[in-house]
């Protein structure tokens, strides 16, 4: 099976320059890109974007650059297409990968072994199409959740039939939520499958879950302390961090 990376990331974003924020003196976009390199299933690494800061700071790392369309660059684009002008990209290429790791660069809550767990789960199952990243959350259960009718008043979203459903979290199945950490899809059972599960109906049907612990998308300067405090928690800061002696208006740690 061939395996490639994907990391994926825009410049055209509310929080200036985010991909390539420092954290811990490296890019953000460090942290997923090395996750990926670490695997031991991988073989070829690629970035798409628009943004010659994302693609420079990802080459330093061993990433095949793709320059991103800017149509395919708004921040109205569809991830999706992004994925499979890349993959397009990789064809012209002479690559044809089976599996494709997709990472995102505003996403630092990725490490070695999910990714390799994720691979390990696909590679066992002839079924699967994707193998995604989730945490489950009760308090937001989809059964709980309220729309505005015509008339302006809270209805459900569905039609429970008269079936009497429960108030208490515990009482409800266990509700999912797919995070952005990084996505493993297999580029025929996913990618190409015409009828996926909505609204990420790319995909596929047959979508295997893996248990995380937290996603953190950053997408304000508030979450780069998040970041921050997730990369401490997982013994992930850089060795080489101890040999930087930041100052209160260094660029190495904008936010302490």
């Amino acid at each position: 099976m061939k395996i490639a990376a994907l990391l994926t990331g825009r410049g055209n974003n509310t929080l200036k320059d985010k991909n390539v924020l420092p954290v811990f003196g490296k890019p953000l976009l460090y942290y997923p890109a090395m996750a990926a390199r670490g695997s031991r299933h991988i073989q070829d690494f690629y970035v798409s974007s628009d943004d010659e800061n994302i693609l420079a700071a990802a080459a330093s790392l061993g990433y095949q650059r793709i320059r991103r369309p800017a149509e395919l660059a708004r921040p109205d684009s569809q991830h999706v297409d992004a994925i499979r002008h890349a993959l397009g990209e990789m064809a012209a290429r002479n690559n044809h990968p089976d599996i494709v790791v997709v990472l995102l660069a505003n996403q630092v809550a990725v490490t070695t072994q999910w990714i390799d767990d994720c691979l390990d789960i696909m590679l066992k199952d002839e079924r699967v199409s994707a193998v995604v990243p989730v945490y489950v959350e009760m308090d937001h259960h989809p059964y709980r959740a309220k729309r505005l009718n015509e008339e302006g008043f809270l209805q459900s979203f569905f039609d429970f039939g008269g079936k009497r459903i429960s108030t208490n979290r515990q009482d409800l199945p266990r509700n999912f939520f797919l995070c952005h950490n990084f996505w493993v899809l297999h580029t025929e059972r996913a990618l190409q499958c015409p009828n996926g599960d909505p609204p990420w109906s790319f995909m596929g049907r047959t979508v295997k879950p893996y248990m995380v612990d937290e996603s953190v998308d950053v997408h304000t300067e508030e979450d780069i302390v998040r970041v921050q405090r997730w990369l401490r928690t997982h013994g992930m800061v850089p060795a080489d961090w101890k040999d930087l002696i930041p100052t209160p208006d260094s660029d190495a740690n904008p936010l302490k």
